[in-house]
This record gives C-alpha cells, structure tokens and sequence, in this order.
C-alpha cells in the first residue's frame, strides 16, 4: 500500500464499516469509533485511514 496515495470515498466508506463491526464486536467504545469515523471522513491519504485501524484485526475487513 502506498500511504501516500491520495484516499478515495469507497476506501473511506470501507474503513467506517470496518469500525461499524468493531464497535458491534466490542472492540472499540462508542466514543472511540466516533473519534475514528470522523477522521475516517477527514482522511486525505490512505496511510490516514491505515492508521485508524492498525489495532484491529484483519477479520473485521
């Protein structure tokens, strides 16, 4: 992945559905994944939103 390549709208969608399921799954607080989902949709590159969900494993995706 290129982390500085510039992050387009399904990729930022992709990453909040991700957080969606960790929040249902317990992983996150509701005041985690609302932080998240607000930098989700400020993220400009795609290293932005790596970095959202570094902490939570791959089966969310």
């Amino acid at each position: 992945m290129h982390r500085d390549v510039r992050a387009s709208d399904s990729e930022r969608d992709a990453v909040v559905e991700r957080l969606r399921r960790a929040l249902g799954q317990g992983r996150l607080s509701l005041d985690e994944y609302d932080v998240r989902v607000a930098a989700a949709y400020a993220a400009r590159t795609r290293g932005d939103l790596a970095d959202l969900t570094q902490d939570l494993p791959g089966s969310l995706w």
